[in-house]
């Protein structure tokens, strides 16, 4: 069974750092891709990153050159550092993978983490 938690969000000036965490449970780093989605108020669920089971990352362009995702897969978790925030980046990120199961494809989400940018 799949279970994510993600941890490190919080209050952060623009052009400050946070880095959040995702530790998964039920996933295998080196076959499942991982991805940061996030979602801001009134906004569709937006991709962030992914890095896939081979260890290739791919960014979405809003966040390119600011973010980095990553993985330990020792500690079974997965890293989003966030660098240069500005406040278009305040959003509930999410922690997902994702499974094929029976010719359909199944979410996996955590239950999210706020991260909030001032100006």
């Amino acid at each position: 069974q799949v279970q994510l938690v993600e941890s490190g969000g919080g209050l952060v000036q623009a052009g400050g750092s946070l880095r959040l965490s995702c530790v998964a449970s039920g996933v295998i780093f080196s076959i499942n891709a991982m991805n940061w989605y996030r979602q801001a108020p009134g906004k569709q669920r937006e991709l962030v990153a992914t890095i896939t089971g081979g260890g290739s990352t791919v960014y979405a362009d809003f966040v390119k050159g600011r973010f980095a995702i990553s993985r330990d897969s020792a500690k079974n978790t997965v890293l989003l550092q966030m660098n240069s925030l500005k406040p278009e980046d305040t959003a509930v990120y999410y922690c997902n993978t994702k499974r094929a199961n029976w010719g359909r494809i199944d979410d996996y989400w955590g239950q999210g983490t706020q991260v909030t940018v001032s100006p």
